[in-house]
This record gives C-alpha cells, structure tokens and sequence, in this order.
C-alpha cells in the first residue's frame, strides 16, 4: 500500500496560510495590496476586536465580474502573471495566487465586487474554503472583502494570538506603512466603529509622511533624491524620499521606512546602508527615521523569495547598498551647511583618543564623577564585566583624562573609567532608590509637552502611564492619540522630554512586558540616567 498521498486541496490551503496569515495584520496587508493594485484611489480598513472578528477592506478600484471573483478563491489563480518571463519581472504588489484562498480556508469570507461596465455586482460567501452562496447583489464599483471569525477552525493558531491591543498595534502598522508608500490614495481606517485615521490624498510625498509619522518632524526632514553613480542622471538605481536630522533617533529600527518599488521590505543590506550614510552622526546604538523609496527595474529584484513578501534578492546588492549610502551623506551633508552669515557652532576644546576602558558598573562618591561637557559623549565598545561591584570601592584616584576619564589605581595597575558611565550610573541609582522609597523630586512644567503618537505607541504608553508617574513622569491623555506631559523627576529639568518619552516607549514595545515589569521598569530608569 502506498505511504505518500496528494493532499486534498482545504488542507493544502490550510498549510499556505500558515505561511501567509501569520495574524490579523497579514490579512489587512494581503487585501490593502491586491486593492493597490486593482487602481483604487480609496481604501477603507474596518478592524473589529484586534482583528480576531473582522477584517473588512473596500476600494473603489476595478473590480471583478462573476467568473473572476470565482477564480480568485482558487490557489494559484492570479491575472498578473501571464508566463515564466512575468515572474522575474513583477510588476504588481500581489502575484502569487495564494492570498485570498489561504485567507478563506481560516475564516468566513465574503466578497462583494463589481466591474465598470457591469451593472450588478456578484456576491460570493466562502466557509473554511468551501464555497457557499453565489448571488447577484447592487454594489457600487470597486471590492469589499469581509475576513469573519479568522482561524475559526484552527483553534491553535487562534489561541496564539496575542490581545486586541496587540493586534491591533501590528494592523495600525501595516496601515500606516501601506499609506506611506502612496500618498496618492486616500486610507480610512476604524477599529470597532470608531475612526483611527483619515488621511486625504496628497500629491506631496512629504505631506503624507508629516501626517502618519506626526511628532513635529514636518521642519526636521530632508528631502532625498539621488541616482547612482551618474550626475547626468542615467542611472538605473533612483533612491528618493527623506531623512531625518541626526538628532531625531529611535533606540530600535522601528524608524526606518524602505520601499523598494513600492513595497515595504525589511532588508539587512539596505538598513546597513542607511547606518553607513549617518556615520559619524549618532549615538552608538542609535537608529535614525527614514523613510526612503528606491526604484530599479524590476528584473533587477527578486521579491518571490517569501511567502508573505516582505523580503527581497537583488541582483547587484552591492550597488544598491552603495547607491544608498552616498544619497544618504550627499542629502545630510548638504543640511549640515551653515546659513551664510550664521557662526559656526562651539567645537570641542579637546580631540578624544581611543583607549582600553572598564565599564562602570559599580558606584563611586558623585563627586568623582564630573558630568563630560554635552560638546562630547563618547561611544565605546562594551567590554565584558571583569570585577564584582565591591572592587571599586579598593580604587584610587590620581586624576583625570581629558574631561573624559577617571584614572584610578589598583594593586594590579591602572584603571580608566568611562566618567560619563559612571555618572549615568549614579543617576540611574538614584533615580532606582528613589522610584522604590516613592520619593522621586518632580519638576512640574511650566508649559506641557505635547505628545502625537502612533496607535501602537499609544496602547503601549497608556500601559505605562502609572509606572512612569511614580518614576515622576506625569503624563495625561489628551484626547485620541495626544497626551501632555506636565512633569519630569527634578534631575532632568532642562533636557528634552520628547526624545526621552519616544524611546522609552519604543524600549518597552521592543521587549514587551512577557518580560516582567521590574525588566520595563528598570529599562525606563536607564532611558531616564
């Protein structure tokens, strides 16, 4: 008897989803997409509990008749690929044939669609991949797709979904990418009836990435525009977009925003590219924002190389890397240049040397630890921790290098220590045993600061907004996705509040809460040190 069988077709279905619908947010990508490349110049997103209970996405694009509607429930089925040659030269945002039929196999679908030139619609019912009722139906042009009860009859897969908020948090991305990229077509976006974003058409690329991104970048962008290698512009790479100036960082890659021919793709090479074109202008550990677009021709790219398509191969990487890398430079370079007439800022009265440090990890007298002018902060290489703490407390000290480092001595030799570490740790000390005792001094501000977040930066902040008060960050909602902070602990009087806020929120969204509170805590004190 035979061991190896043909699966039946709802359990190969089955197994695409797997690989294509990893959430609710992989369905509101799948149909944004195949909207996109329909022509739409609307798109509504309706989200209902995170997504576990509906995922509905209409436009007004072309549309489809009777016969293709059927089809586009088959695997494989497609109208944007014709033969072999198609596949090395895609075109489209959509192409493989399997996003509609995976998506129906783990849900209850419906589809309403209309062409054109037809004057009614067609109206096609799908239950866990099995087609049901097929009717004639008034619709105005353009698709609606409903996805009901997503993984219903895959209760596993359901089970592992994380809360609304979550999910919810991962949608608000993919919309807010999507609308990114075409700032031509008009996003709507509701989450249980209620509007999380309505952002009008602009033929300003600029326009859009002000609106979606918010938090006053519209004054601090640089706009990009760069073609490789050639200055009579013949080249076949074209990188556009903007950057932000250096001082606007996140602690993640969250901030980098990179399409290749209109696609949303998470690419090592062209985030090392990024970094290469701000080097020697931020922090260590340090991301900038950028949202970049790079066109090239499409047999140059290989996007078939994942199933959700979200990565891509290119032919020549180390062009585009390099293409990258000079638009990046050429475009900061040029924002570095003084106005004519205005003084050059302060250098620094000293040039910093390499040398072979210890981390600070214990505590010293604060005394000892002469904050470094804000002219200069080094950046070091950690190296391993060597002592326990009480090693230290053995050292003296004989001096100090260069308003950078503490020279101390111990039985085995000498001892340089990374004074602005040090003082970071006494900070962070203090803030820690102040945030236990419940007696942090707060600085109220004279004029809050006001906060534009994202609705995943915002589910994660309203997480936080207790803890961070009893660490004396008194934020409060201020309707929507705006909030104020009207205090800060009195040792921060002075610094910006705004950066410090983002990155904690950016931190604690990075290593979730499954971690423990005391790890987003003390993640918190150490932003704030």
């Amino acid at each position: 008897m035979t061991q190896i069988r043909i699966l039946p077709e709802i359990l190969s279905n089955k197994i695409a989803a797997g690989e294509v619908v990893e959430r609710p947010a992989s369905v509101v990508k799948e149909l944004i997409e195949n909207s996109i490349d329909a022509e739409s110049t609307q798109i509504v997103v309706e989200v209902k509990k995170g997504g576990r209970d509906l995922v509905r996405v209409s436009d007004n694009g072309v549309g489809m008749d009777h016969d293709d509607v059927l089809l586009a429930i088959e695997r494989h089925a497609t109208s944007k690929i014709r033969d072999e040659n198609d596949l090395f030269s895609i075109a489209t945002l959509g192409f493989r044939g399997e996003a509609l039929p995976s998506i129906a196999s783990v849900s209850d679908m419906e589809i309403v669609t209309r062409t054109k030139s037809s004057t009614v619609g067609t109206r096609i019912m799908v239950q866990g991949g099995m087609i049901g009722e097929v009717s004639e139906v008034g619709a105005p042009e353009g698709t609606m797709i409903s996805v009901n009860r997503l993984f219903f009859n895959t209760p596993v897969r359901r089970k592992y979904l994380k809360t609304d908020p979550t999910e919810m948090g991962h949608i608000s991305d993919t919309v807010m990418r999507t609308a990114l990229a075409w700032p031509g077509i008009h996003f709507k976006f509701f989450h249980n009836q209620k509007a999380m974003a309505n952002w009008a058409p602009t033929p300003t690329p600029h326009n859009r990435i002000a609106e979606v991104l918010r938090n006053g970048l519209e004054d601090r962008l640089h706009e990009v525009d760069y073609k490789d290698g050639n200055d009579n512009g013949n080249g076949n790479i074209h990188v556009r977009g903007f950057v932000a100036s250096s001082e606007i960082t996140r602690s993640t890659s969250r901030g980098l925003y990179v399409y290749v021919n209109g696609r949303f793709v998470r690419d090592k090479v062209l985030y090392h590219a990024i970094m290469e074109g701000y080097a020697g202008r931020l922090m260590k550990g340090k991301s900038p924002v950028v949202v970049l677009f790079v066109t090239l021709p499409h047999a140059q790219v290989d996007v078939n190389v994942h199933p959700a398509k979200s990565w891509v191969r290119f032919e020549a990487p180390r062009e585009v890397h390099n293409t990258i890398a000079k638009a990046i430079a050429a475009t900061l370079q040029k924002s570095d240049r003084p106005v004519w007439g205005q003084q050059p800022g302060p250098k620094p009265s000293y040039t910093p040397r390499p040398y072979t440090i210890f981390p600070f990890h214990g505590k010293i007298s604060e005394s000892a630890a002469k904050p470094l002018p804000e002219a200069y902060i080094p950046s070091v290489e950690p190296a391993p921790r060597l002592w326990e703490e009480k090693a230290f407390s053995s050292l003296r000290v004989i001096g100090q290098l260069h308003n950078t480092y503490i020279v101390c001595e111990s039985e085995d030799g000498l001892v340089l220590i990374d004074q602005h570490a040090a003082h970071e740790r006494i900070v962070f000390e203090s803030l820690k045993a102040a945030y236990q005792r419940s007696d942090i001094p707060v600085q109220g501000m004279l004029i809050p600061e006001r906060l534009e977040l994202s609705h995943r930066e915002a589910s994660v902040l309203d997480t936080l907004l207790k803890d961070l008060g009893g660490m004396g960050v008194d934020i409060e909602p201020f309707g929507g996705r705006t909030y104020l902070v009207r205090s800060v602990p009195d040792i921060l009087t002075g610094k910006p509040v705004k950066p410090m806020v983002m990155e904690i929120i950016e931190k604690v969204a990075e290593i979730g809460f499954a971690s423990g509170l005391h790890r987003a805590v003390d993640e918190c004190l150490i932003i704030m040190a």
